[in-house]
């Protein structure tokens, strides 16, 4: 088992860091981590508007009038409707950070450039009507929303790009010792900003010679479509957390370096759920989400170790694993396993790994089977912290059925621990009796 754990850590060390020191995949990272309080204010704000439970708009409707949602659907439009723009300068100023160049203008310049990539009409059929109008000067939604994520984190990238390209080759205006700094750096954002600015419009302009019309629509069709489709499959999800468990087991934070890859096509699933979700439609259509993952496959962190915590205290006889269960358990409520990753150890430890590793995998099937009949919807796509307590998190993304089916899946981990943990303890058990038969043995001499 040491040689295999050996081999294992000497192959997947190397891809972890060159994952985690991506400067490119870093970027996208810190991107959404600038955009997340804001996703989950506008997905919260939704959820009030739409609370999972029967007779509540009714009853809202009752005491604040037909009106009562525009209070909490606003702060979702001003928020997760146009999250790809938080999303472009949060990447853009993290890369330009990276460059140790101006964040704040280069962050600006990438948010000009897609615009002038983004076209400013609309589509719209009148009720009743099979007709489609084009209606002109003024920014479709749709593609500021999920639907433009990728064209945004490609702009961010190239754009800053560009901007460190020039500024590396000093062709910026430089002011005289003595001009107020920010005056200094608008100036020396000017040529810059022409160069990004003129570059994506030559893009823009050759896109409407194709069939595509704009880049918008060649990069959702090509890319984003079969990557979303791609990232919503049992296959994809099954991948994904099997890296994670591996990652973890090494030392390394599984759920960051696989999150940076699959977590802009999570969260656009999620956002297609939530506009479903929003239009009252009967069917979502995405299982796997953002929350699928976080919520449903993360019961006290990765490797859904609350059920590991349960028993620890309740199973065990060692007071190694009764101490760390008990202190561990209130962390492991909002998702946070380290105490019991680190402290049992689950970190390089031939037994635990295992069961860490298969558990969310199986509850991967468990609950993709679940949704796929019917016995449970899917998630709603409402955005919710991950560290929401298990059963609170699975009401709120898909009401009483979703709560029930994280009760179940902590049962069902329960017992996939057990033999496994049993395995540990009597360890611990023994050592503990040898310790104080030693102890004894040492006082009576």
């Amino acid at each position: 088992m040491s040689k295999f754990t050996d081999a294992m850590e000497s192959k997947l060390m190397p891809i972890a860091g060159k994952i985690s020191e991506n400067r490119y995949l870093v970027a996208i990272r810190d991107g959404f981590m600038v955009a997340m309080p804001l996703l989950i204010i506008g997905a919260m704000s939704l959820l009030f508007a739409n609370f999972p439970i029967s007779g509540y708009k009714e009853f809202m409707t009752k005491i604040f009038g037909e009106n009562w949602s525009v209070f909490f659907v606003r702060p979702f439009e001003a928020t997760m409707a146009i999250m790809t723009i938080f999303v472009i300068f949060g990447i853009s100023f993290s890369l330009a950070k990276h460059y140790d160049i101006e964040g704040i203008s280069t962050a600006v310049i990438a948010l000009v450039a897609f615009f002038i990539l983004t076209p400013f009409t609309m589509n719209f059929t009148p009720e009743g009507s099979k007709e489609v109008f084009k209606i002109g000067d003024i920014i479709p939604m749709e593609w500021i929303g999920a639907k433009g994520l990728f064209v945004g984190m490609i702009t961010a990238i190239l754009s800053t790009e560009i901007v460190k390209f020039v500024v590396r080759k000093g062709w910026v205006i430089k002011m005289p010792e003595g001009v107020p700094p920010t005056v200094a750096k608008a100036f020396s954002a000017l040529i810059p900003g022409v160069i990004v600015i003129l570059t994506f419009d030559i893009v823009r302009l050759i896109f409407t010679f194709t069939s595509f019309g704009t880049i918008h629509q060649f990069i959702y069709k090509i890319l984003q479509a079969p990557l979303t489709a791609l990232g919503d499959t049992l296959g994809a999800t099954l991948i994904a957390n099997l890296f994670i468990g591996l990652f973890w087991v090494f030392g390394i934070h599984g759920a960051n370096i696989v999150g940076s890859v699959m977590g802009p096509i999570w969260i656009s699933l999620s956002a297609e759920n939530l506009d479903a979700y929003q239009s009252g439609a009967t069917h979502l259509p995405h299982i796997i989400t953002q929350q699928f993952q976080e919520i449903y496959l993360q019961l006290g962190g990765s490797g859904c170790t609350l059920a590991l915590c349960l028993a620890m205290i309740f199973i065990c006889k060692s007071q190694q694993c009764k101490k760390l269960g008990k202190l561990a358990i209130l962390p492991g409520l909002f998702n946070i396993n380290e105490p019991i990753t680190f402290g049992l150890p689950v970190v390089l430890n031939p037994i635990m790994m295992i069961p860490f590793i298969l558990t969310p995998m199986i509850l991967s099937i468990i609950c993709y089977v679940a949704i796929s009949l019917g016995l449970v919807p899917p998630p709603s796509g409402v955005i919710i912290p991950w560290t929401t307590p298990p059963i609170i998190g699975g009401f709120l993304i898909a009401g009483v059925r979703g709560a029930l089916l994280q009760i179940v899946e902590l049962i069902i981990s329960f017992f996939i621990y057990l033999p496994f943990l049993k395995v540990v303890d009597k360890q611990y058990y023994e050592q503990e009796n040898s310790y104080e038969a030693a102890q004894g043995a040492s006082l009576n001499s």
